[in-house]
């Protein structure tokens, strides 16, 4: 169990590193001169929503803390 948890939280590291520089990477490529764009104007704010993004896209939850409804019965009632 704590090697599970330790993988996961490796997991989403690595996901959030990964998301940071592509960021990083959409402002020094893309990223706009004018100033004009909210997101690629400026370094922070690229790096952390790719951070953010990272982390989302490489996390997942848990299934044992999932609740599954029961399949209802397909008869009339």
């Amino acid at each position: 169990m704590r090697w599970n948890r330790l993988f996961m939280t490796l997991r989403i590291i690595i996901g959030m590193l990964g998301g940071g520089a592509l960021g990083f990477a959409a402002y020094k490529f893309i990223g706009c001169t004018s100033g004009t764009c909210p997101l690629t104007s400026n370094p922070w704010v690229s790096t952390l929503l790719g951070l953010g993004l990272g982390a989302m896209f490489t996390s997942k939850p848990n299934p044992t803390e999932q609740k599954t409804k029961p399949k209802e019965d397909r008869k009339w009632k």
